[in-house]
């Protein structure tokens, strides 16, 4: 094997350029020789809090925090036997002061004094780890508050679904019934004519209401599944807005947990919203099957296909959706279609399943 080389213990004319500018290099340039600094310029030793004339001799052991220090002497090992000669990766050194620092190296295998050895350029990434630990932790926050808002939002629905129905839905019926009462007591048809008129806005009250009620939160799901509430909405759905919709779904009981249930409803009727809105589609093709356990809610259109920069930069609804997904231990993806149009896909895997007394899950 050829090894290229690097600085050496000559002082010759030729290498006196080089050495100005691997000294004065803003980034750190080492030369590790068994587990020993053997060369460091000072941008390397000031990594460390060190001058260059304590750091080299010194040990990497000394230079490596301790949860590091095998880690890091097994790449310097796999780079000087040639098993990967050349390797790019973050890690941390020990500062002088007690305390680790984050840095990127980028080493490879070389010949030094004639044996084997490993030079690289080391620079510090603190300020890029912490920006990233800052990202991260907002990230998990608004994940946090999204799933605080979506669990909010349902806990409000369910109320005034229930405020409706019981609430709303009783007065109306209680209308309706006195309208049929009253009309039984009436002789002259015009009187009965104004009261069959109350009596039809009861009940087209009443079965907005249900309409309404169903919406904010599907009793349907809760007493019969996914299957039957999505079957439900597909139907509705295809009425509204003249559009052929077909379904294949698993009718068995699928292992799914009221908080799967839900999130994957809301997925497929926010799908369904933003076909009606913006895919201009003339069939709708959703299928709900279980492989191995595994729950697989697919929504297909023949419209004209999301917009690829949606795919690049989702919208807030496609991110919501999303993060609906992750929620319950699941993913989303969305894609557009071989043949044109989009295609929702949502993945429930079985280690999202919650083990209680709500897996049957009604379907």
């Amino acid at each position: 094997m050829t090894y290229p080389l690097i600085l050496n213990d000559s002082h010759s004319d030729v290498d006196i350029p080089f050495r100005a500018i691997v000294e004065q290099s803003l980034v750190g340039i080492y030369v590790i020789q068994d587990e020993v600094i053997q060369y460091a310029n000072a941008a390397f030793a000031g990594l460390t809090g060190h001058a260059v004339d304590e750091i080299v001799g010194m040990n990497i052991r000394q230079l490596t925090p301790p949860w590091g220090t095998e880690e890091n002497l097994r790449r310097i090992r796999q780079r000087v036997s040639g098993e990967i000669p050349s390797m790019r990766f973050r890690t941390q050194g020990w500062h002088k002061d007690g305390y680790p620092v984050d840095v990127e190296v980028h080493g490879s295998r070389v010949l030094f004094r004639n044996l084997p050895a490993v030079a690289g350029v080391a620079i510090s990434i603190s300020e890029n780890v912490k920006y990233e630990q800052e990202l991260h932790r907002s990230r998990e926050q608004l994940r946090a508050l999204a799933t605080r808002i979506n669990d909010d939002r349902e806990t409000q629905r369910r109320l005034i679904a229930r405020e409706l129905h019981d609430v709303l839905g009783g007065i109306l019926t209680s209308i309706k019934m006195d309208g049929t009462r009253i009309r039984r007591r009436l002789a002259k048809n015009e009187n009965r004519e104004i009261v069959d008129g109350i009596i039809d806005l009861a009940r087209e009250a009443i079965d907005a209401v249900r309409q309404i009620s169903d919406t904010l939160h599907p009793s349907l799901l809760e007493h019969l599944g996914l299957a039957a509430a999505a079957r439900r909405q597909l139907e509705t759905f295809a009425v509204r807005y003249g559009i052929a919709c077909t379904m294949d779904a698993t009718e068995s009981p699928l292992p799914i947990n009221h908080a799967q249930g839900i999130a994957a409803y809301r997925i497929f009727q926010e799908a369904l919203t933003n076909i009606a809105r913006h895919a201009e589609a003339t069939r709708v093709q959703v299928a709900i099957r279980l492989d191995d356990r595994t729950l697989h809610l697919a929504v297909v259109d023949n419209g004209r296909g999301i917009a690829p920069e949606l795919l690049e930069h989702p919208s807030v609804g496609l991110t919501g959706m999303r993060e609906r997904a992750r929620e319950v231990g699941g993913h989303l993806e969305i894609s557009r279609g071989l043949d044109g149009g989009t295609v929702l896909r949502m993945i429930l895997p079985p280690a999202s399943f919650a083990p209680d007394e709500s897996t049957s899950a009604h379907d």
